[in-house]
């Protein structure tokens, strides 16, 4: 049998293999150390989804010179003369199979070679003429991709896999999660496809020019020369890539659509495709399993005829007794497994994930979960972490939304683009809900080609709850813009009627789109919620972008010189607000459906509000470029979470200072908390809903502790010591097991301590990792927004007393994963992880 994909496996649920049972191949086991727990594998039974993230090499190209880029270009030609001997009929020398690849580097996918690439500043480049306009530079973090830098702009991707002879007469594909930008994707010589999205999903079908029982070359060429954002969007194969095996009569991609009523009414609308030169009688039989993986509904049986070559649509309705409701509490997943019979036997079997729920937007209510009002409490976030830049593996992204989970955050928004398959499938599962958003806002016939193939893609997953059709976009408010915006509309109707249409607007509220969208997103300006909600009491309203208070981990005072912003909630750009003043205004108007703040985590590029060397990364997020939390962080958790909650800050390590007042806040809610600085207490203060208290205290070495009480009782305590010199370094990971399959990670934290074991504040000691074992480092952090070292190295300095590494396992090695970080002058310290079986189906 086919193992399913390790995306596919985390979606599926737990009895999947009982059914597989029945076929004639067993249900495989699960990767054993996987991020979350995940379900047994369901028998594709013969359909195929094999993973080609292994085995590549790679090489820069050149984007305005032919020689140095393989010679793509040299004969003008776009496309190659497929199948000639003669080096020039070829698109590129690339593209031959027989190809010398050898001095190329080994990398695996998601691969961003961008963030190999060196921090520059180039002054020559500044878009105005202006030496202080250095917005544009500073947008993408001052990576050398871009027009003005041909040479680092345009990569190559090779790679040789086998096909049994036995795929005769399969209908074969390469399916691509993304890539950015500008893929031309060429196999055994042949130009097959090329896609200019670097955030849309695409495919290509290799049926017709595979070597069956032998080797196989794919190339592609993706040119970063042009960006679709305003901040660091990466380079290359960044997304998963796939191989897709299916018998000529099957389900096509995204071709099953299930709508789901609280009553367990379902509505489900399945395609079936035939690519063959015969007519084929089918049989389709679709069960449902719950999340135990049990059936829960008699299969549901459907004959049909279909022509060679056609594609027919099914509609058909179903009842689920006793449904299990989707929420934020309990995320639910059932799955439809949906069988295709030929002459009796199983020639395909699709499964979807789907959730029972109902959602709703009100004006005078908010947001209705399930017929209950739940105030969104979001973030907005590019798809971006520290070391590996725009390549995130699975692992990671599922312990990225936990971090914000843990915040209390409740809601997602993919700004500005389609995120991965894999971060929704995480959504589902953790109970996150989701703001879906397209790149661009167009009607354009490819702007809406990819609007398409988001909604289809993603209109099964329970954790979307709107589509969003653009941002801040300049014809937000005029007439054409409500043109354009009506034809997006309609095409999300017709794909998906069971979700609302949104747009964050900067401006023109009141105007322009505000009377096509279903939803008003106010990008900030909650200023004038109030009078909009007053003058259009139909319209719902959420804020799509929020707060935008820039703040670094773990500083307190504005550095100029160092574009380094105070944490104590009191800075913003002009156009924004701290998170405090947001927040208690959303969360006191029961019509305003909530927020997505700006952002969950730093990014880099839009390093506001310096926008110039040295900075290279924003300092908007509740947790910083690594997921560190700033303190931020924890009044959201304060306010978004339901338990006791005490914060303190700043850190008590102020030498120089004595004497001098200390501004020291505390994130509570309690309902009153005492500070105390050695022992004297500096007074109790009320804890006002949605705000924080503070004191000014006169700093002297020592201790300053918080009391928070409730109901009258001491409920918690919360501490700053003064530290000593750094003496030690601790390491912990996120968790101890892996699984061997290449692809999983862990997250490891670097600590810097004293010698009685407390953190030091400022301590920036360089940290080097060596490893033991089946695994490699792929990228290091520290949070600093400033920092130009290397992300993909063995060491990287501490930031304010922290840094990250993040550690992947080697494909079919398992063992024990020793890993020890050191520092000149600190004792070393080190952690074990076990590396267990578990393997992902590839090629």
């Amino acid at each position: 049998m086919v193992e399913f994909s390790r995306r596919q496996a985390l979606a599926a649920t737990a009895g999947a293999a009982a059914l597989a049972a029945a076929s004639s191949a067993s249900a495989a086991a699960k990767p054993a150390a996987a991020a979350t727990p995940t379900p047994p594998a369901i028998d594709l039974a013969p359909r195929e989804r094999l993973s080609l993230d292994f085995g590549w090499r790679f090489a820069l190209g050149h984007a305005q010179d032919p020689a140095r880029d393989f010679g793509f270009g040299a004969n003008q030609r776009t496309y190659a003369k497929a199948g000639a001997s003669a080096a020039n009929w070829w698109v590129a020398g690339a593209a031959q199979p027989a190809f010398d690849d050898s001095a190329w580097a080994p990398v695996t996918l998601p691969h961003d070679w961008g963030v190999t690439l060196p921090f520059v500043d180039n002054p020559s480049y500044a878009p105005s003429g202006k030496p202080d306009d250095e917005d544009l530079r500073a947008a993408h973090g001052y990576k050398p991709l871009g027009r003005e830098f041909p040479d680092t702009s345009v990569g190559w991707y090779r790679k040789t896999f086998a096909l049994p002879a036995a795929d005769a007469g399969k209908r074969l594909s390469i399916e691509f999660d993304g890539a950015f930008r500008d893929a031309l994707v060429i196999v055994n010589g042949y130009v097959l496809g090329q896609e200019d999205s670097g955030y849309s999903p695409f495919r290509v079908d290799i049926t017709d020019i595979t070597n069956l029982g032998g080797d196989n070359s794919l190339v592609v060429r993706v040119d970063a020369s042009l960006g679709e954002g305003w901040f660091y969007e990466g380079a290359g194969l960044y997304r998963h890539v796939w191989l897709v095996k299916t018998a000529p009569v099957h389900v096509p991609r995204w071709g099953v659509f299930v709508r789901a009523r609280l009553d367990g009414t379902l509505s489900i609308d399945t395609d079936l495709i035939n690519e063959s030169d015969t007519p084929a009688a089918y049989e389709v039989a679709q069960t449902v399993l719950d999340g135990q993986g049990k059936p829960v509904l008699t299969p549901m049986a459907v004959q049909g005829r279909l022509p060679a070559w056609e594609r027919q649509s099914l509609s058909q309705t179903a009842q689920l007794a006793s449904p299990v409701p989707w929420s934020l509490e309990t995320p639910h997943l059932y799955s439809l497994v949906t069988e295709i019979k030929v002459g009796g036997a199983v020639v395909d079997r699709f499964v979807t994930p789907f959730g029972v729920r109902s959602i709703a937007f009100d004006a005078d209510k908010g947001f209705l979960l399930n017929g209950r009002a739940v105030k969104l409490k979001g973030t907005c976030n590019h798809q971006d972490h520290a070391g590996v830049g725009a390549a995130i593996p699975d692992a990671l992204q599922v312990w990225r939304l936990e971090q914000l989970k843990s915040m209390g955050c409740n809601a997602y928004r993919a700004a500005h683009n389609p995120p991965t398959p894999e971060l929704l499938d995480a959504c589902d599962r953790l109970g996150l809900l989701v703001i879906d958003e397209t790149r661009q806002m167009s009607s354009d016939e490819t702007s809406l080609d990819e609007l398409e193939r988001l909604v289809r893609r993603d209109r099964n997953h329970p954790s979307v709850i709107l589509w969003s059709i653009g941002n801040e976009e300049p014809q937000q408010g005029t007439a054409r813009g409500a043109k354009v915006a009506r034809t997006m509309k309609r095409l999300v109707n017709r794909l998906d009627p069971t979700r609302l249409v949104t747009a964050a607007m900067d401006s023109g509220f009141g105007e322009g789109i505000t009377e096509v969208i279903d939803v008003i997103g106010f990008n900030y300006r909650h200023e004038k919620m109030d009078d909009f909600h007053a003058r259009f009491p139909h319209i719902p309203i959420i804020g799509t972008e929020s707060a935008s208070t820039v703040a670094t981990r773990g500083e307190y005072a504005r550095d100029d010189a160092k574009s380094y912003v105070p944490a104590y909630d009191t800075e913003h750009p002009w156009w924004a607000t701290t998170a405090e003043k947001w927040w208690s205004h959303a969360a006191d108007r029961p019509w305003m459906g909530g927020g997505f703040i700006w952002t969950g985590f730093d990014y880099r590029g839009e390093p506001t509000p310096f926008n110039r060397w040295p900075s290279i990364s924003s300092h908007f997020g509740a947790l910083d470029t690594c997921g560190f939390p700033k303190d931020n962080y924890f009044y959201y958790r304060a306010w978004w979470r339901s338990e006791p909650l005490l914060h303190l800050l700043p850190h008590w390590n102020w030498e120089g200072r004595e004497g001098q007042q200390v501004a020291v806040w505390a994130h509570s809610n309690c309902d009153r908390v005492e500070l105390f600085l050695n022992g004297k207490s500096q007074g109790v203060r009320d804890v006002v809903r949605n705000h924080h208290v503070e004191w000014s205290v006169p700093y002297a070495p020592g201790v300053i502790e918080a009391h928070g009480y409730k109901g009258g009782k001491l409920i918690l305590r919360e501490r700053r010591e003064t530290a000593g010199p750094a003496a030690a370094l601790r390491l912990t990971a996120d968790r101890p097991r892996l699984a061997a399959d290449g692809q999983d990670v862990a997250i490891l934290k670097v600590e810097v301590l004293d010698a009685k074991g407390r953190p030091v504040p400022r301590a920036d000691a360089l940290v080097s990792f060596a490893l033991a074992g089946p695994g490699q480092v792929i990228g290091v952090g520290n949070g600093n927004p400033t920092s130009h070292e290397p992300d993909v190295a063995s060491q990287r300095k501490a930031f304010n007393g922290l840094c990250q590494a993040i550690v992947r396992t080697r494909r079919g090695e398992v063992g024990e994963l020793r890993v020890t970080a050191s520092a000149p002058g600190l004792k070393a310290a080190s952690v074990s992880l076990r590396v267990e079986g578990g393997r992902l189906a590839t090629v």
